[in-house]
């Protein structure tokens, strides 16, 4: 995994996006991008490679572009905020039909250029071009809780 740092500054995605981020979220910092696992809150964006024995992508028809108000991945729990997958005019497509052996993918991008998840507790992460599976995170060993859909015993979802 390798991680750079590009010109674009959390101002920049708000800006592009029309997304806000909280105050506590210095807006002229530089956004990492990072071409490995990472995670953002309760989100895991995973690199294809890490999971493809666990994980069926559809046929490439199947997959749609990433709009330019970007696609939301995940809100976070009772209603709250929202990851938000971010991309520049036909540098991006996702799909969430996907088979996942663990039933923890929320679905998949593939990009040709740098993409940004924005949240606005957590602000932004860059994700370099490739081919990722997102996923919600799980802590091991604790009993799983109500209404989560289905996951494995012994597992439960980490909460933003």
């Amino acid at each position: 995994m390798s991680m750079n740092m590009t010109g674009t500054t959390l101002s920049d995605l708000t800006r592009r996006t029309g997304l806000d981020v909280l105050d506590h979220l210095e807006r002229e910092a530089a956004v990492p991008v990072v071409d490995g696992l990472q995670a953002q809150g309760d989100l895991i964006v995973i690199p294809f490679a890490m999971v493809e024995d666990a994980v069926r992508l559809p046929d490439p028809k199947r997959w749609r572009r990433v709009p330019a108000a970007g696609v939301e991945l995940l809100r976070g729990a009772a209603g709250g905020n929202a990851h938000t997958l971010v991309a520049d005019p036909g540098a991006c497509t996702w799909t969430t039909d996907l088979y996942d052996r663990e039933a923890l993918a929320l679905g998949a991008f593939r990009a040709t250029e740098v993409v940004y998840l924005l949240h606005p507790e957590h602000g932004g992460s860059g994700v370099a071009p490739g081919t990722y599976v997102v996923r919600r995170q799980r802590e091991a060993g604790a009993p799983p809780r109500q209404g989560t859909g289905r996951l494995p015993a012994g597992n439960r979802y980490v909460a933003d």
